[in-house]
């Protein structure tokens, strides 16, 4: 074991109190997407604290920079997500959300108070690495177009641009004490579906002199599913889901239209644009030789999120130096999305996980859920696995 890794791993044990603290303090003050200006600002102060300068990007995130010796040798990127959910926290404890209707049910504030305790371990070990950490504080995962896209377009990989980048995210079906890693395709493409289904609407017992777009908006939804079983390549995972349908007449009415709303999920960019162009044709064509007229609006999301083989199994390797085999588990595919996927476009990424389940002690609700919340003995892992990956990915 590196002298080197005794040092994170006691530096990471002792911070621990400052990493629960900050997290405590982002839990009770969460606020939603593109509005974490509170946040920003008390990231930027935890970092300034550190001695570590950041500047304001994306509006309400910030980048900052470790440089060790040699700095334009290598750069790494660090990235945490800073934004909260609309949900009213269900859980009792003392940093339970001051903000009724907003809370950190998807681990944000986890993520970035262990961002937050990686930069404080990161910038006392900076002589002992050759290199430069760039850390990316970041709005608005849960909302599209997704902060990550901002920041991109706004610089925030380039100058310096980082060979790799790294991003960590709670895992609520993992046990606290290990750590998830997948190669490749791991995370869906998210695209948000719209569809109007326009008939005329009448009497109910008098169908022929209407255009029944319930009918036709039925023979659509069933179709459709045929575009995944029957034109899709059997090797992508896909999914296709419609959640709601409206069409408000009544037993004995037909109204004029249907809303139809769902999500498609891909796992691969050209089936994502083919599949897309398929089912737009396919409404309107069906809807077209029903006698009514079909509208298809695609709210584009995330792309799909692909872990650079490579760098994971280097990543892979250097947790299991970290935390012992045991304590580092392959993952599935997960077909939810995450803005992250738009870095592993740009550069090598790998997006890992960070069990925080405990069923000892009860905690195993699932992200999204106003009962959500972790075993914080993650804390005591997280900080200093990432700088450990960081400065090992720097040696790399």
């Amino acid at each position: 074991m590196s002298t080197l890794l005794e040092k994170i791993k006691q530096l990471s044990a002792e911070l621990t109190p400052e990493t629960l603290a900050n997290r405590h303090h982002i839990h009770a003050n969460p606020e939603l997407s593109y509005q974490e200006f509170q946040t920003q600002a008390y990231v930027l102060q935890q970092l300034e604290q550190m001695g570590i300068q950041a500047k304001k990007i994306a509006t309400t995130g910030l980048i900052a920079e470790i440089k060790g010796k040699n700095p334009d040798k290598k750069v790494v990127a660090l990235r945490a997500d800073m934004d909260a959910l609309p949900i009213l926290e269900t859980n009792d404890v003392p940093y339970k959300s001051k903000n009724p209707g907003v809370m950190h049910a998807c681990g944000h504030d986890v993520h970035t108070a262990s961002l937050l305790g990686t930069a404080h371990i990161l910038q006392q070990v900076r002589d002992e690495f050759e290199g430069t950490i760039k850390l990316l504080f970041q709005p608005a995962e849960e909302k599209a177009p997704g902060g990550a896209s901002i920041m991109i377009q706004e610089g925030a990989l380039q100058n310096p641009t980082p060979a790799s980048i790294y991003g960590q995210h709670v895992a609520t079906n993992v046990p606290v004490g290990k750590i998830g890693f997948r190669e490749g395709m791991y995370m869906a493409s998210t695209d948000e579906l719209y569809l109007k289904v326009i008939g005329k609407g009448g009497h109910g017992a008098m169908p022929d002199a209407c255009v029944d777009p319930i009918v036709i908006a039925s023979h659509i939804i069933v179709a459709m599913q045929q575009i995944i079983s029957r034109n899709k390549n059997p090797k992508l995972p896909s999914v296709l889901t419609f959640g709601k349908i409206e069409g408000l007449g009544a037993t004995n009415v037909i109204p004029d239209e249907v809303n139809i709303a769902g999500t498609f999920r891909a796992m691969d960019e050209t089936w994502r644009a083919e599949g897309l162009e398929k089912m737009k044709k396919l409404a309107e064509g069906i809807a077209d030789a029903m006698g009514g007229r079909a509208e298809f609006e695609v709210l584009k999301g995330y792309p799909f999120l692909q872990n650079n083989p490579e760098l994971t199994r280097r990543s892979k390797a250097a947790a299991i130096e970290y935390m012992g085999a045991d304590n580092v588990v392959d993952l599935d595919l997960w077909m939810a999305g995450e803005d992250f996927a738009f870095y592993t476009h740009h550069v090598d990424a790998c997006f890992y996980r960070l069990g925080v389940r405990n069923e000892e002690r009860g905690i195993t609700s699932g992200v999204h859920t106003p009962g959500f919340d972790i075993d914080e003995g993650a804390l005591g892992i997280g900080p200093g696995l990432m700088a450990w990956l960081a400065v090992k990915e720097l040696e790399a």
